[in-house]
């Protein structure tokens, strides 16, 4: 799937118990991978914070989901499955104008990030370190819009 045609995707956990309410709808919501390569890829703007079986989540996002078929998206979700549930439910960030950084775009994450972090971090653009972390996201897309937080997720 070409990125430039995606309008929304499903960030899905694995865990279903908690309701996000790290930001507010339309903050930017930065993707970030997994250690050691600890950079900045992408992101999208918040819209909401669902909990929903598998099977829901699919039929709603499909293959924004981020696979290309059910089986794939559900062999995802499954590694994480300790309870052995055939249904289990996810948490689903959804987030809007998604957008995917050229590797020669990619953004060293902040000074402060830790690397026990493992559900992300809350930047308010107040400060020095979400300021200028903001500030790369904008260069890179062309744009010059403020904002009051960002959200960094692993």
């Amino acid at each position: 799937m070409d990125s430039q045609q995606i309008d929304e995707i499903n960030f899905w956990r694995p865990s279903s118990k908690a309701t996000f309410r790290a930001i507010k709808p339309g903050a930017p919501f930065l993707f970030k991978l997994h250690s050691p390569n600890n950079f900045v890829v992408g992101g999208g703007f918040f819209v909401r914070h669902s909990i929903l079986p598998i099977s829901l989540a699919w039929e709603a996002f499909e293959n924004k989901n981020g696979a290309a078929t059910f089986d794939a998206f559900y062999q995802s979700v499954m590694k994480y499955n300790q309870r052995g549930e055939v249904n289990p439910s996810i948490g689903c960030t959804i987030l809007t104008e998604p957008f995917f950084l050229r590797r020669d775009q990619w953004i060293p994450v902040p000074e402060d990030w830790s690397k026990n972090i493992v559900q992300g971090k809350t930047y308010n653009t107040d400060d020095v370190i979400g300021d200028r972390l903001w500030d790369a996201v904008q260069e890179r897309l062309g744009n010059q819009q403020k904002t009051e937080t960002v959200k960094l997720a692993a």
